[in-house]
């Protein structure tokens, strides 16, 4: 398998025309794009979201619950269509650009040990909301990235994710922020 290449950004997201390898990215901390879907559903007057709950191989936070998919962006693509390619292989969910809503970006930045060895992230997020109908037995999920997806409530997510942090979680409190914000506005048409 090829070694991924990302583009080196600004503290805007945007390339800055120098590339980077993943492998370099993380061992130095050099700011890169990812791309995060929260995929939701209203499920008895209530919101719930989809979160993926990480493989243990995976080389930040294994066994954990995240996002419902997320990737890097690839040197040279774009925020949206990165997007769509991870729901799609992450998930195998097959949506359209227009399926996508932008809620916004947020910055990631830590630096943590993992499996013994030291990762630095160091991201703009593109955050994305989906909001088609999805059912757990229709998924295929990528067996390398993810274990399983389960649906939880949005509301108790958010109360896990204060201090002190339920650690079976990971989820990225800025981009849930982002997407809370989004759905309330929606449920109040602003």
């Amino acid at each position: 398998m090829a070694e991924e290449i990302f583009d080196i950004v600004d503290e805007n997201g945007q390339p800055t025309g120098e590339t980077v390898t993943r492998l370099q990215a993380h061992a130095e901390g050099i700011r890169h794009r990812t791309a995060h879907i929260w995929v939701v559903r209203e499920k008895e007057d209530k919101t719930e979201v989809l979160l993926q709950k990480r493989a243990m191989n995976k080389d930040s936070f294994p066994g954990r619950y995240d996002t419902s998919s997320a990737g890097h962006i690839q040197a040279g693509d774009e925020p949206l269509e990165s997007a769509v390619r991870e729901l799609s292989e992450e998930l195998s969910i097959q949506a359209d650009l227009d399926d996508l809503h932008f809620a916004g970006t947020f910055s990631i930045q830590y630096e943590k040990e993992f499996h013994g060895k030291p990762f630095k992230d160091n991201e703009i997020a593109f955050v994305y909301v989906y909001d088609e109908e999805v059912r757990i037995d229709d998924l295929t999920i990528q067996d390398e990235e993810l274990d399983s997806v389960e649906w939880f409530d949005l509301e108790e997510v958010y109360q896990a994710c204060q201090p002190p942090r339920d650690e079976k979680l990971c989820v990225p409190t800025g981009g849930f922020e982002i997407v809370r914000k989004r759905l309330s506005c929606r449920v109040l048409n602003i």
